[in-house]
């Protein structure tokens, strides 16, 4: 690579292991071609298709992007492995002592808009990052439905919990409420989702939550518990099983709801939900702050934006009916695992 992370590999601390990245990058791409087989099966239609890219700075990916196909109207499955002279400022902000070092991220990331209303949107990212002596991994996957099925959120938070309890019993739900605090629209007051798990800056300092929002539930828990004993090889045993939870946790719910009958009444409601997605994406979400300001490949940053989308100026959906139930029940935290409909 480059001299900048040459220096940067000495300066590491000596509780990883020497190839970390090499096993890094080759989980996230083995995790990408695994994710883009099971959707290619279960479309059934459409395949991916796959760009290669450089980044001048340094780095590169592969981009796949599956489009009009039985399931999925549109979707991308990134790989990216970026290294430069320093961090950018939405990671200093929170790991300061990275500054004045080379930097080293692998990742992958998923965001999937299937055509049919009543198949929830998806979205999935795992990632890994070295900055000089601090490291660590990052990542989650939530659910974001058009119409609200009980069934459905509970066999997703079901799984995601399986695969984090074989390894720490603390990690779902400080995660899970981690998640619930990411994924909201402050400037609506609502949720993008139901949620799932959501978590950063896991390295063997051993704090749970590594957010900034001091008075949230996710804190609180992560205080509660106090201290994670987690090495490296923990934290990356942890992250292999989050990553290969996704597709049992998302395929029951395509084949449930994919053949359901809709009409111009659910489209719309689906597009207009869609724009709560895009306002989230642009604002918030970290991914593409990052890519965006480390020079990034813009087709493979917004290609999580939907294909079709709507806005429509002070819509309120009618009292009672599925739509509002959205919103009015279904979008609020709940503990998922334990729900009764």
């Amino acid at each position: 690579m480059t001299t900048v992370l040459n220096q940067a590999s000495n300066q590491k601390k000596i509780d990883i292991p020497t190839n970390s990245r090499e096993r890094a990058k080759k989980f996230v791409m083995e995790l990408q071609d695994k994710i883009c087989q099971g959707l290619e099966e279960i479309d059934g239609k459409a395949r991916f298709q796959e760009d290669k890219w450089e980044r001048e700075e340094g780095g590169g990916g592969r981009t796949r992007v599956i489009r009009d196909g039985g399931v999925f109207e549109q979707g991308g499955v990134n790989f990216s492995e970026v290294w430069g002279d320093t961090l950018p400022p939405s990671i200093l902000i929170q790991r300061p002592e990275g500054a004045g070092h080379g930097f080293y991220a692998t990742g992958t990331s998923m965001v999937l808009h299937p055509r049919n209303p009543y198949v929830p949107t998806v979205h999935l990212n795992y990632r890994y990052f070295e900055a000089g002596p601090v490291w660590w991994f990052g990542g989650g996957a939530d659910l974001t439905p058009y119409y609200p099925f009980a069934e459905d959120a509970v066999h997703f938070h079901k799984t995601l919990k399986t695969g984090c309890d074989r390894h720490n019993s603390e990690y779902y739900p400080a995660f899970k409420e981690w998640c619930d605090e990411y994924f909201y629209l402050k400037h609506r007051k609502e949720a993008r989702g139901i949620g799932g798990i959501f978590f950063d800056y896991q390295n063997s300092e051993g704090s749970l939550y590594g957010g900034s929002n001091n008075q949230g539930l996710a804190h609180q828990y992560s205080q509660k518990v106090g201290k994670v004993n987690h090495s490296w090889e923990d934290i990356f045993a942890f992250v292999q099983s989050c990553g290969n939870a996704f597709l049992p946790s998302y395929l029951p719910i395509v084949e449930r709801r994919n053949s359901m009958e809709y009409g111009e009444r659910e489209r719309n409601f689906q597009l207009y939900r869609r724009g709560r997605y895009v306002e989230f994406n642009l604002v918030y979400d970290r991914g593409t702050i990052f890519g965006l300001q480390t020079n990034g490949r813009t087709e493979s940053i917004l290609m999580s934006l939907p294909p079709l989308t709507r806005w429509e100026y002070g819509y309120q959906p009618e009292k009672g009916s599925p739509e509002a139930q959205l919103t009015d029940l279904f979008l609020q935290p709940k503990d998922w695992v334990n729900f009764k409909a």
